[in-house]
């Protein structure tokens, strides 16, 4: 992924957020008003594009076209990830944790969130671009807020966190969203078995692709115009897992699965009866671990 400036992909993440946050109040999958503040010009037009009547669905079904699955998968991992951090919050989860925080928005959005410290994560052109954004919003950054500057490909990570006051002994959430498949397979590993020191009952949430997809693209339906999307941004996908060992490969880091979806199971939850083109996406999966308490510092 390239350095020096926020992701391409974190750009078109928050206008397919801000797009369904436009939605008729009883339908959206869920509410992020901040999401449009991350905007380029050019996507700030596309936004405004899809409010207008009429033409509005014009929009989103231009981009189902051309990155099949993209959006619908999108927003509704957006909505699946809010859901389970609700649950988390409502059993007493202490802290929240989210890796490549990008431009997302649930430290600030979700109630009950601004009880417990939340730890966003991620490289620190990123993070001031975001600090920028949301001072528009705020005249200053919520309290419970801490951001916390590294690169996932280097080894600075745990004492980062150590400095921001991460304390290992809480249960935590945390929420690795769109990030693996960016990373060496060294990185990846370095992480879960840092996910296995947490407290006993921390969850983990995070979002892989199929290895399949690396290996051979077209044995998946969109993927053409999306890898030439990616080479093109500077942001290839470099490591991906076979579902069918996602369970082994977690307990082998202390970790154990407890859900592992498909694109297609994970929008069929929230975008059955919508309508329009749902398909595609179907190499990005979402998995869900707990921390066994076998590497565990908390009990």
């Amino acid at each position: 992924m390239r350095q020096g400036e926020a992701s391409r992909t974190a750009e078109f993440m928050a206008l397919f957020r801000a797009i369904e946050s436009s939605g008729p109040t009883g339908s959206r999958l869920f509410d992020d008003p901040l999401a449009r503040l991350f905007l380029q010009p050019s996507l700030q037009l596309v936004l405004r594009l899809s409010r207008l009547p009429l033409v509005g669905g014009i929009i989103p079904a231009f981009i189902d076209w051309a990155w099949p699955g993209a959006r619908s998968s999108g927003v509704a991992r957006t909505r699946f990830i809010d859901d389970l951090l609700r649950s988390a919050l409502t059993d007493g989860i202490e802290q929240v944790v989210i890796l490549g925080a990008g431009f997302d928005c649930r430290a600030y959005r979700l109630p009950g969130l601004d009880r417990t410290c939340v730890f966003e994560v991620d490289h620190p052109d990123t993070l001031a671009e975001k600090r920028k954004c949301l001072l528009r919003a705020f005249s200053s950054l919520p309290p419970h807020v801490r951001f916390v500057e590294t690169d996932f490909n280097e080894r600075q990570f745990e004492r980062a966190m150590a400095l921001a006051g991460y304390d290992p002994t809480r249960r935590t959430f945390f929420i690795w969203e769109g990030v693996t498949n960016y990373l060496t397979e060294a990185a990846v590993d370095a992480m879960l078995r840092w996910f296995a020191t947490a407290a006993s009952g921390s969850q983990v949430c995070f979002t892989y692709v199929h290895r399949r997809v690396l290996e051979k693209s077209e044995a998946f339906e969109g993927t053409q115009r999306l890898f030439r999307t990616l080479q093109r941004t500077g942001e290839p996908w470099t490591f991906g897992l076979e579902p069918s060992e996602v369970r082994t490969y977690l307990a082998a880091r202390g970790l154990e699965l407890v859900d592992d979806l498909r694109a297609a199971e994970y929008r069929s939850r929230y975008l059955t009866g919508r309508g329009g083109r749902t398909r595609g996406y179907e190499f990005y999966r979402i998995a869900v671990a707990r921390v066994s308490g076998i590497n565990s510092v908390g009990r």
